[in-house]
């Protein structure tokens, strides 16, 4: 088990193995994510907002007000 102690702050250094372990670079995110008390961090992914947005289209079953109308009551 490693410990870190927060600064006034609550800010803390990740110890050096663990961001080796994750593969942390300065100007990298990290998330946490708290699961029945637990909390895990992560490093997170790079997201790719252009193939995204360019893959928008398809992920709508129904995008006009025709769609819209013939599904209202479901």
């Amino acid at each position: 088990m490693l410990n870190a102690r927060l600064t006034t702050k609550y800010q803390t250094t990740i110890p050096k193995n663990i961001r080796k372990k994750l593969n942390l670079e300065k100007g990298d995110y990290i998330t946490f994510e708290e699961i029945d008390g637990v909390v895990f961090i992560r490093k997170m992914t790079p997201f790719d907002f252009e193939h995204t947005k360019a893959l928008e289209s398809t992920l709508s079953d129904w995008d006009n007000q025709n769609d819209d109308e013939a599904f209202n009551d479901l």
